[in-house]
């Protein structure tokens, strides 16, 4: 795996390994390093998948799905699909997630960084999470000045705030009570320190959405297969 500097991959492995060989739907946002978070153009010339390519290879049944602001088109796996996103604008993220082949069992954030499109991001892809599956946000203790609002409330602050006290917080009142709506579907959050070290900053996130029960969202469930269990509908054994 990749990511070593981070130290992610020694949590994805505790989390994964038991389902290697599982068919799952994963979404990845964010595919390569570089784009406008760090001033270069979205419509650069890209060269690489990294961890795309590890998830294809780690999970040898799965069928990835990737969102990016540049242009994947060109890559092509038998089990791999992408759609074309920039995370500036909410109205994007909820039209390119028309465009998802299914729903998810894991979703994993590695996009921009910003706080307002990780947050975006949440709020328009949950929605495509099976009950029971996992949301992962990375490197929550970075923000690119290139997108970082000045009033913006980060991501870690305000998942802290439901960790804490099993309510949302945020500044913007109507963000809070569309984060609010959800407490219910979320039956776990924790936010690991940068290379699990206390005192160092936020690293990454992992979320559990409720599998108790499941929430039929007008256009994400309708028309779907009616197996959709989530490899997690009940612990693993």
């Amino acid at each position: 795996m990749v990511k070593q500097s981070h130290r992610y991959t020694l949590l994805y492995e505790m989390l994964f390994y038991p389902l290697k060989h599982k068919p799952l739907e994963i979404l990845e946002m964010g595919l390569q390093i570089g784009g406008p978070e760090q001033n270069v153009s979205a419509d650069r010339k890209t060269t690489a998948l990294p961890s795309t390519n590890m998830w294809l290879n780690y999970f040898v049944e799965a069928h990835i799905t990737g969102l990016d602001i540049s242009d994947f088109s060109w890559f092509s796996h038998p089990r791999f699909s992408f759609v074309r996103c920039d995370m500036d604008d909410r109205e994007n993220i909820a039209a390119a997630s028309k465009q998802f082949p299914r729903n998810f069992d894991i979703i994993i954030d590695d996009a921009s960084h910003a706080s307002h499109h990780q947050q975006y991001g949440f709020l328009e892809t949950f929605k495509y999470l099976k009950p029971g599956g996992l949301y992962i946000i990375e490197d929550l203790g970075w923000q690119p000045p290139a997108y970082e609002r000045l009033d913006a409330q980060t991501t870690a602050e305000l998942f802290w705030s439901f960790i804490e006290s099993g309510q949302f917080s945020h500044k913007d009142k109507k963000m809070e009570a569309e984060f609010r709506n959800l407490e219910d579907e979320i039956s776990f959050a924790h936010i690991f320190h940068r290379q699990y070290t206390r005192g160092k900053k936020p690293g990454i996130m992992v979320i559990h959405k409720e599998w108790s029960k499941k929430v039929k969202s007008k256009g994400v469930w309708d028309g779907m297969p009616d197996d959709v269990s989530p490899v997690w509908s009940k612990p693993l054994t």
